[in-house]
């Protein structure tokens, strides 16, 4: 199985991205091998012409795309596809081959040249990108590429970016950056402008639906059904499929619109949402937190048991875990309410389909009396106004409003439509 199986519906994307891996491989070749490359043939990563041909290899890379699109997953891909060291290539074969040992510990997350950054946090802070930055100007050990991928450049603060900025910049004659962001607005314009733009779309369901079905076991029917359900949403799709409780989540958000008669209903509804956001980070940290607590103390060499006296000096290391574990743990119920307000507003995007006679299939075909109920006891125009409303919510809470607060503000304006 290639490298670019996992990259669902990205077809044009992977052909670019197995062009540069052809033309890396060829430059690290050569190189091994006491060659320069021709003129015309294999030009330096690092230079401003690599940007005129996709089918070239340069030093940044910056992948953007709706949330389940497969970023994260196309830039691990393309790493593998740098580390790979199968055999065929000196037989013409394609890198990215899926089997070879470089293949398959950067695909794992466990190669030696391949650093995957990903935070659970609310934002990646300048100390965290310096000690990248200093990973990057390091040679490969093992002789091919130094590969950083970055899923959450978007939380990048500012301070964080002027750091990474000059990496970018002026890189390590080895050094590749691959930078993961919703969209391009998401990343300083100083550091995209030195990045090849690569843009993923939101794959077709029956394309999710077929790779949940191939790569994780699971029964077409229940496949094709979470799916549509999310949209085309991979990550989404996967964990709809093999997790009760976050179907049992799902389901619950859905019950929402048919709760909003009054304006009890409405704050209770709201109360609820904010109630299971709050389980699911509590679910986090009582998985995470305890271990890495208790791995803390180990290290810092606390006395045995979870009330021993901890040794002098190190008070501040143990409260700069639990500011990083109080930050996880907001992050982690944004997250849910998020994606509670997606579900939300896939509702109403069905609601509005009926009403306007759409022919497009239900993402929510498992509640369609619901939806048919709404559809035909309000109008288009107040559809709309809803589904507003729920953008507004998710808009508030990036803006730091207090959850709770945004929530039943948006359940009001739903009542009221």
């Amino acid at each position: 199985m290639a490298v670019w199986d996992d990259v669902v519906g990205q077809d044009r994307l992977t052909a670019q991205l197995a062009a540069a891996a052809r033309d890396a491989d060829a430059l690290v070749t050569a190189e091994h091998a006491g060659e320069r490359p021709r003129p015309g043939e294999q030009p330096e990563p690092q230079t401003s012409a690599d940007r005129s041909s996709a089918s070239q290899m340069t030093h940044a890379w910056l992948f953007t795309g709706p949330p389940g699109s497969g970023r994260s997953t196309a830039a691990r891909a393309f790493a593998a596809a740098l580390q790979c060291v199968s055999p065929d290539r000196a037989l013409g074969g394609a890198p990215g081959c899926g089997f070879c040992d470089g293949c398959h510990t950067s695909l794992v997350g466990t190669h030696a040249d391949v650093e995957i950054v990903r935070t659970d946090l609310l934002s990646i802070g300048v100390k965290e990108t310096r000690d990248l930055v200093r990973r990057s100007s390091l040679s490969p050990a093992g002789g091919r590429w130094q590969v950083i991928v970055l899923e959450d450049a978007d939380r990048l603060t500012e301070g964080a970016g002027n750091v990474l900025l000059k990496a970018v910049e002026e890189p390590a004659p080895r050094t590749v950056w691959l930078l993961c962001a919703p969209s391009v607005e998401d990343v300083l314009p100083t550091i995209r402008s030195r990045c090849r733009h690569l843009s993923l779309r939101t794959p077709p369901v029956a394309a999710v639906a077929d790779v949940l079905v191939r790569r994780d076991g699971i029964e077409p029917e229940a496949a094709a059904r979470a799916a549509r359900a999310t949209q085309g949403h991979i990550g989404r799709a996967r964990r709809l499929a093999t997790d009760e409780r976050a179907r049992a989540r799902r389901a619950a958000v859905l019950k929402l619109p048919l709760r909003t008669d009054d304006i009890g209903g409405c704050l209770k509804a709201a109360q609820e949402l904010i109630d299971a956001a709050g389980e699911d980070a509590k679910q986090v940290a009582e998985d995470v937190d305890t271990k890495e607590t208790e791995e803390l103390r180990a290290a810092l060499g606390a006395a045995a048991g979870t009330g021993g006296r901890m040794p002098r000096g190190t008070a501040g290391a143990m409260k700069e875990l639990q500011d990083k574990q109080k930050r996880r743990s907001t992050r982690t119920q944004r997250d849910s309410l998020d994606l509670a307000l997606v579900d939300l507003t896939g509702f109403y995007r069905d609601v509005l389909a009926l009403q306007m006679g759409a022919s497009v299939p239900l993402a929510n075909d498992e509640v369609r009396d619901s939806i048919h109920r709404i559809a035909t006891s309000s109008t288009p125009e107040r559809t709309l106004r809803r589904i507003e409303a729920v953008i507004a919510c998710r808009e508030a809470l990036d803006r730091n409003v207090a959850p709770l607060l945004a929530v039943e503000a948006m359940a009001v304006a739903l009542r009221a439509g």
